[in-house]
């Protein structure tokens, strides 16, 4: 780690000791890199290429005629992106959906405003994890003898780094 030192007036060390007391954080040096780290992932100058994790939430009308039919159709099309799917029903014609996909920045951002666009879609949200795939690839031997599958592992990274122009 690095140490860097800055300085800040009363009125936003007094809102950064209040963020520290509502978030839990331990000290100053955890609220700030907790809001630093989230800044940076509000970029909007993320190169469209970037290799990311999504996840998208929003409210769905499943009494909006052939919704449900077309939004599990289109996690069907995608099925090599889509990670993790969790539908959550909130009242008798109401769920939260919540999907966790793979990509790159500008297929997951557009999926998830192709779906947000939907009648009867509502509150969406999506946040882009920023990773990396590690280029050395691996097997592990199964407790059970059996041999495994060579693989690499998705890495996350602090952030989507530099961009160049």
């Amino acid at each position: 780690m690095q140490r860097v030192t800055i300085t800040l007036t009363e009125d936003l060390a007094t809102e950064l000791d209040l963020f520290m007391a509502k978030s839990g954080a331990g000290n100053r040096s955890e609220a700030i890199r907790d809001l630093v780290r989230r800044a940076l992932l509000t970029r909007t100058d993320v190169p469209a290429e970037a290799p990311c994790l999504a996840v998208m939430s929003c409210t769905v009308d499943q009494g909006v005629r052939n919704l449900g039919a077309r939004l599990a159709q289109r996690r069907l099309d995608t099925h090599d992106h889509t990670l993790a799917t969790l539908s959550v029903p909130l009242d008798h014609t109401t769920s939260l959906e919540i999907e966790v996909t793979r990509g790159t920045v500008d297929s997951v951002t557009r999926a998830a405003e192709a779906q947000f666009l939907e009648r009867g879609v509502a509150h969406g949200a999506l946040a882009l994890i920023p990773v990396g795939e590690d280029a050395a690839r691996h097997s592990h031997e199964h407790s059970h003898g059996a041999p495994g599958h060579e693989h690499s592992h998705i890495r996350v990274q602090a952030g989507f780094g530099p961009v160049e122009g």
